[in-house]
C-alpha cells in the first residue's frame, strides 16, 4: 500500500535531480525532490515526453521510475493533484542493432564501424560471426566461419582482432573482411584489448592474462581466479589494464594490473561485473550491478561508484567521439548520448 504523504504547503512536485539520467528502454531511475510521494493513496504520474512511466516506488523525496520500451530522449515531469513539476531531460538509449548475441564489448573504427558479434553458444555454429554497423546505421554481415566468436579490437591500422572461445584462437581480420589466425593456445579466449606498444592481451577466463607482442610472441602477463563466463579488458590512460571477470560471488572486484604484472583490486562490490571501458578522465565504466540496481556503473579514480546507465543484461560498451556510448546486451546494440569522451589507445 502506498505511503500517505503530506505535501509541503503550496508546493507542486519538484525534481532536483534523476539518477543517473540516461537508461535503456525498460531500465531503472531514481527521482529525488520534493512532493514525490501519494496523495490520498494515489500516486503521482510520471511523464517522459507524451508517455508514462512506470512508478515503482514514490516516497515524499524520492522516486523509482521503469523507462517505457517506446520511450525516446525527452523531458521528465512529475505529475501530482493538478499540480506539475519542473521538467528534466532524460536521455534514453536508441537500438541500433538486433538479432545479435554479443558476450563482450562492441568495437569501433576510426571510420565510425561498429563491430558486434553473433556468438552463439558454446560449440555452435552461427551463420554469421561479427556483424558490422556502418555510419548510416545500416546493418551488414562482415565475417562468418569463426565458431563462438567473443571478444573484439582494432588496431591502429584498422585491423579487426577477434577471439574465439571455442577454439582459443585469436583471428586477425582486414577491413575487406579477410580473416587469418594471429594466436593460438589461448585457452577459453574471451575479452581482448590493445595497449599503446601495440601488444595484444588476451583473456583466458580459466585464469590467465596473455600478452601477444606485434612480432607475436606469447607471454603469460597475469594470473587471475577462473571466471564462470568471460574476461573483459580495457586499458587506462596510463597503462594500467583493467579486468573484470564474474565468478559465482555477488561481491566482484574489479582488478587493475600494472605494466610489471603486479595485480590489485581497483573495486570491490559489484555484482557480475562484464564489459569494461576508460573515459579520459581515467574512469572506468562496467556493465554489472550496484547495489541492487543494473547498468553501466562508473567507478573514479578514487572509487567512488554510480550508475552511469540504468538497464538490464547489458555485456559490453564502448565509447565513440563525440560524446555518445554503444551499449550491447545480449541481443541488442544501442546508442545513448552519455556526454562522456571515451579514452582511446590509438589516436
Amino acid at each position: 500500500m502506498p505511503v500517505l504523504h503530506k505535501p509541503e504547503s503550496g508546493s507542486a512536485p519538484r525534481i532536483d535531480s534523476v539518477e543517473p539520467n540516461a537508461a535503456l528502454p525498460g531500465g531503472e531511475i531514481e527521482v529525488f525532490g520534493t512532493n514525490l510521494g501519494p496523495i490520498a493513496f494515489r500516486r503521482p504520474v510520471a511523464m517522459l515526453g507524451d508517455l508514462a512511466a512506470s512508478v515503482l516506488m514514490s516516497r515524499g523525496r524520492r522516486m523509482v521510475l521503469r523507462i517505457p520500451q517506446e520511450a525516446a530522449s525527452g523531458k521528465l515531469r512529475i505529475l501530482q493533484n493538478g499540480a506539475q513539476s519542473n521538467a528534466v531531460n532524460i536521455e534514453v538509449a536508441n537500438m541500433l542493432a538486433t538479432g545479435v548475441h554479443a558476450v563482450a564489448n562492441p568495437a569501433v573504427d576510426s571510420k565510425g564501424n561498429i563491430y558486434v558479434t553473433l556468438s552463439g553458444t558454446r560449440g555452435q555454429e552461427t551463420p554469421v560471426s561479427v556483424f558490422r554497423i556502418d555510419s548510416t546505421g545500416e546493418t551488414r554481415p562482415f565475417l562468418t566461419g569463426i565458431m563462438n566468436a567473443t571478444g573484439l579490437a582494432v588496431d591502429e591500422a584498422g585491423n579487426l582482432y577477434v577471439s574465439s572461445r571455442n577454439e582459443g584462437t585469436v583471428y586477425q581480420v582486414t577491413p575487406a573482411g579477410a580473416a587469418k589466425v594471429y594466436a593460438e593456445g589461448m585457452g577459453v579466449a574471451t575479452g581482448i584489448a590493445f595497449d599503446a606498444e601495440h601488444n595484444l592481451y588476451v583473456g583466458d577466463r580459466s585464469g590467465t592474462i596473455f600478452k601477444i607482442a606485434p612480432d607475436r610472441q606469447i607471454f603469460v602477463f597475469a594470473t587471475l581466479e577462473p571466471s564462470v563466463a568471460a574476461y573483459h579488458l580495457a586499458f587506462g590512460i596510463d597503462g594500467t589494464l583493467y579486468v573484470a571477470g564474474p565468478t559465482t560471488s555477488s561481491h566482484e572486484s574489479i582488478y587493475a594490473i600494472a605494466h610489471n604484472g603486479d595485480i590489485s583490486v581497483f573495486y570491490r562490490g559489484l555484482g557480475r561485473p562484464q564489459g569494461i571501458a576508460v573515459d579520459i578522465s581515467g574512469a572506468v565504466y562496467v556493465a554489472g550491478t550496484l547495489a541492487g540496481r543494473r547498468g553501466v556503473v562508473r567507478i573514479s579514480q578514487s572509487g567512488e561508484a554510480s550508475l552511469a546507465i540504468a538497464g538490464s543484461g547489458i555485456v559490453g560498451l564502448a565509447f565513440v567521439p563525440g560524446g555518445n556510448a554503444l551499449v550491447a546486451t545480449a541481443t541488442s546494440i544501442y546508442d545513448v548520448a552519455l556526454g562522456v569522451e571515451g579514452w582511446r589507445i590509438f589516436s
